[in-house]
C-alpha cells in the first residue's frame, strides 16, 4: 500500500480545500462560490485553536501540515488559507511541502488602500500574528512607502465573531475601541486584515463613518484562485458544486454560529485532528 496519496497529480473534478483558524475564512469562501459554482469546496474551521493571531509562528505551520494534509487525504486539488496570520507563518512551508498544487494566500491590502487614500493615511486592522509577520512587514516596504500606515490589533473580535455575535453591543464598543484611534490619526481607508472581521463590515462602516473606505481582499483572492486553477488546467465545470464543513469546536456551538454565517441547513463534522 503506497502512503504518498498526496503525491498523485490532481484532477480538475476533485475538490478545493480551505481552512482558517475558525469561520471566519467563510467571508473568503462566499467570494470564491460566487466565482466558481461548478466547484466542491471543503472547508476546516480550526475554532477550538482560534484565534491563531496570539499563537506563535512554529505552532501555526505545525498546525498548518496537519489541515492541509487533512484536506489532501480528502481530495482537495488545491490549497485556499483564508487567513490571514496562516498565510503569513505558513504559505511557504505548505508550497514546499506540496510543491504541485495551487497554494493560495491571504495579504492586506496595502496596495490597493495606497492608491485609494486620500488623506495620505491608510489604517490596517488586523491580528497581532500578521502584524508582526515578515511578510507583513515585507508589504509595508513595497507599497507603504509614499503612505503612512497606522496599525491596530484588533483583540476580541475574532472571539466576536467565532460566537457569532456581530452585532451586540459589546462587539460594537469593541469595534469602537479598534476604528477609533485609526480614524483620529486620519486614515480614510482601513484595511481588513484578517477573514473574520468582513462579518463586522456593516459595524466597522458605522463606527467610521462615511468618508472612510474599507477594504476587504476577499474578491482578490477568490480571483487568484480562480487563475491559479485555470493555470493548472484545474477548473471543474457542467457540475452544481456543494460545500463539506467541518470544525475543531463542540458540534452545537460549530453548528449554530455556521447556521448564521453560512446559511441555515449547513452541516458541520467534527474535525478529529
Amino acid at each position: 500500500m503506497n502512503h504518498h496519496h498526496d503525491l498523485h497529480p490532481a484532477a480538475p473534478n476533485a475538490p478545493i480545500g480551505v481552512f482558517d483558524s475558525g469561520l471566519g475564512g467563510l467571508s473568503v469562501l462566499r467570494h470564491a462560490r460566487a466565482r466558481l459554482p461548478d466547484e466542491d469546496f471543503l472547508y476546516v474551521a480550526d475554532s477550538g485553536h482560534a484565534p491563531y493571531g496570539e499563537r506563535s509562528a512554529d505552532w501555526i505551520r505545525e498546525r498548518c501540515l496537519e489541515l492541509g494534509g487533512f484536506l489532501i487525504g480528502h481530495g482537495a486539488k488545491a490549497l485556499l488559507i483564508a487567513c490571514n496570520t496562516a498565510t503569513a507563518a505558513a504559505a511557504a512551508t505548505l508550497r514546499e511541502r506540496w510543491p504541485q498544487l495551487p497554494v493560495i494566500g491571504m495579504e492586506p491590502a496595502v496596495k490597493p488602500a495606497a492608491a485609494a487614500t486620500r488623506s495620505g493615511t491608510v489604517g490596517v486592522l488586523a491580528t497581532t500574528g500578521t502584524l508582526a509577520s515578515a511578510r507583513f512587514a515585507a508589504l509595508l516596504d513595497t507599497f507603504g512607502r509614499d503612505v503612512h500606515v497606522v496599525t491596530r490589533s484588533g483583540s476580541g473580535l475574532v472571539e466576536a465573531v467565532e460566537r457569532g455575535e456581530l452585532d451586540t453591543p459589546v462587539t460594537r464598543a469593541l469595534v469602537e475601541s479598534h476604528v477609533a484611534p485609526l480614524i483620529a490619526e486620519g486614515a480614510d481607508v482601513i484595511v481588513l486584515g484578517c477573514t473574520h472581521y468582513p462579518f463586522l463590515r456593516p459595524l466597522i462602516e458605522q463606527v467610521a463613518g462615511p468618508a472612510v473606505g474599507v477594504i476587504d481582499t476577499g474578491d482578490s483572492v477568490a480571483r487568484q484562485l480562480v487563475r491559479k486553477l485555470d493555470a493548472a488546467g484545474l477548473r471543474r465545470s457542467g457540475h452544481a458544486g456543494g460545500e463539506r464543513f467541518w470544525s475543531s469546536a463542540p458540534p452545537a456551538a460549530a453548528r449554530e454560529v455556521l447556521g448564521r454565517l453560512w446559511h441555515d441547513d449547513a452541516r458541520i463534522e467534527a474535525l478529529g485532528i
